[in-house]
This record gives C-alpha cells, sequence and structure tokens, in this order.
C-alpha cells in the first residue's frame, strides 16, 4: 500500500502587509471589488468609533438610543453596520446622543503641479498660540 504524504513548510514563508492581502484578494484600489471593501470598512469603523465612545461613557445602546429618541436596535445596527447612516443621524449620535463633535476630512489627489501652484499663491497660516 502506498500513502501519499503531504510535508507543510512554513520557515520561509514571507509576512505580508494588510493592503498586500487586499491587493491580492480583492485587487488593487480604483477596481470595483476594492473601492466597494474600502467604503464598507470605512463604515464598520464608523460603528466601531460610536461603540467605543459609548462604552467610555459607560452608556448602554437603550441609554443612547434614548437620548437620540430612536429604538435600541437601531443602535445595534448603527455600531455593527454603520454603512446606512445619514449625515443628519451621525450628528445626533455624536452630539446629542454622546455629548462629542463630529470631525469629517475630505481628502482629494490633487495633481502636483496644480497642489504647487496652490501653495505659492496661498499665505501660510501662522500657528496659533
Amino acid at each position: 500500500m502506498n500513502k501519499v504524504r503531504t510535508v507543510i513548510t512554513y520557515g520561509a514563508m514571507r509576512k505580508r502587509t494588510f493592503d498586500e492581502i487586499k491587493d491580492e484578494v480583492f485587487g488593487r484600489v480604483g477596481t470595483p471589488e476594492r473601492d466597494n471593501l474600502e467604503h464598507e470598512l470605512h463604515a464598520f469603523r464608523v460603528g466601531l468609533k460610536i461603540r467605543e465612545a459609548r462604552k467610555q461613557l459607560h452608556m448602554t445602546q437603550e441609554e443612547l438610543a434614548a437620548r437620540i429618541d430612536k429604538k435600541r436596535s437601531f443602535i445595534s445596527k448603527v455600531e455593527n453596520d454603520g454603512s446606512n447612516i445619514t449625515l443628519t443621524t451621525l450628528f445626533d449620535i455624536v452630539e446629542k446622543g454622546l455629548g462629542g463633535k463630529v470631525k469629517i476630512d475630505v481628502l482629494v489627489d490633487t495633481p502636483p503641479y496644480e497642489f504647487e501652484s496652490m501653495m505659492a499663491s496661498e499665505p501660510l497660516e501662522e500657528p496659533m498660540p
């Protein structure tokens, strides 16, 4: 009887970054699959940040929901999947419910020549004391 033997070696494995794995599995940034993944990850992060803030305040989902006139199940849904939340609801949760502030950054790709000309024409702001 012949036995088949499988040998697995782990010694020469190359470490890869999370971005490299995402490139391999979902494609590079700019492909529909990858862009969809990135949007879902950002939405997931919103939910996690809301949950973390609520827990730091030792607040239950029920208490947060009551502060913004929503149901506990709605807060649970937002914390587990923040993808279908309006800006108005986000502001309500953070500002009315948690007593915090929302900070939003908008990042755009500016060609280097436009960026350099913008920088040359705009005065530099002095840091506030």
